[in-house]
């Protein structure tokens, strides 16, 4: 089950704004899902970790998620819940693939999820 951090999520107010402000300070391309969620793909941010720009508050964590991808998610939930770590958004399904969030041991949230676009 190799995972690895691939994404970033960061809540925003105004998601039209930041969307903007990232393109314009680093020239990176972002892809509109709906009026509320934009992301890099693949090489949009210049890197090999993607920034998403979560404008569902409601929905969003209140800090930047860190977002690792597994091959395995059930595996990947499995191994989180046996080393301790406390899932506070069960499994769920997001266009592109499946997610869960948890908390490690200090209190930081993270997400795993597994890519099923293809």
């Amino acid at each position: 089950m190799p995972a690895r951090l691939n994404y970033v999520e960061l809540p925003v107010g105004d998601t039209a704004g930041s969307k903007a402000f990232f393109e314009a300070a680093f020239g990176w391309s972002l892809t509109g899902f709906g009026p509320d969620y934009a992301a890099t793909t693949g090489a949009g941010a210049g890197g090999t970790a993607d920034i998403g720009l979560n404008g569902h508050l409601e929905d969003a964590t209140a800090c930047p998620l860190a977002v690792i991808e597994t091959d395995d998610l059930e595996a990947t939930l499995a191994s989180v819940e046996k080393a301790g770590g406390i899932v506070t958004r069960p499994i769920f399904a997001f266009p592109g693939g499946r997610r869960f969030h948890f908390r490690e041991p200090s209190g930081n949230e993270l997400a795993v999820y597994v890519n099923e676009a293809d």
